[in-house]
């Protein structure tokens, strides 16, 4: 029979969280958790790739609109700051 009339064969104490963590790290556990499967990673890569092309090519026919005599290009005010300055 055990000491503790709470703690019978195979079975343990449950954690508690301590009630005061200030200026406490959380604990960290070693090792990788989730490892992603190569050729999601791989496909990933490629789609990262091709969004930096679209995106560069856009920037580039962005700013030539903007810098020709006459630009199309205009700032325009957020819906936001009109409603504001409507009250």
């Amino acid at each position: 029979m055990t000491q503790k009339q709470t703690l019978f064969k195979g079975q343990s104490k449950k954690k508690t969280i301590p009630p005061n963590r200030h200026g406490k790290a959380p604990h960290v556990r070693k090792g990788k958790r989730a490892v992603k499967p190569t050729k999601f990673t791989k496909d990933m890569d490629a789609d990262k790739e091709l969004t930096k092309f679209i995106n560069q090519c856009n920037e580039i026919k962005a700013a030539n609109l903007a810098s020709k005599e006459g630009g199309d290009l205009n700032i325009l005010k957020a819906d936001g700051d009109q409603s504001k300055s409507k009250k």
